[in-house]
């Protein structure tokens, strides 16, 4: 019973900035993962970032190659909040982003037990 809403998608030129927030609700995830994945219209979901923690607090973040140094995943553990800053944006980075929780798989495989309901991102040129 866990609920996650994304929310900050819009319209932005290339080379302009979004920021994406995911907010959670509800019981703790088995796995202490959360991630982004995206969806262009004819392609496969695919993974975005993803940032997991530990009980000290630390938090580690991954990315799929095409953002890195472009994006930060970032996770405010006392709102139970995770941000996706995006950067440097690319008429490429067009798609919906979904906001997932608690992966059953690896972290980078669209295998989450719970996902959000999507946000559109749009890159003009």
């Amino acid at each position: 019973q866990v609920q996650l809403v994304e929310s900050g998608g819009g319209l932005v030129q290339a080379g302009g900035s979004l920021r994406l927030s995911c907010a959670a609700s509800g019981r703790t995830f088995s796995n202490p993962f959360m991630g982004w994945f995206r969806q262009a219209p004819g392609k496969e979901r695919e993974f975005v970032a993803a940032i997991t923690w530990t009980g000290s607090g630390a938090t580690y973040p991954y990315y799929t190659n095409s953002v890195k140094g472009r994006f930060a995943i970032s996770r405010d553990n006392a709102k139970n909040t995770m941000l996706l800053q995006m950067n440097s944006l690319k008429f490429e980075d067009t798609a919906v982003y979904y906001c997932a929780g608690d992966p059953v798989g690896a972290y980078y495989s669209p295998e989450y037990q719970y996902w959000g309901q999507g946000t559109q991102v749009t890159v003009s040129s």
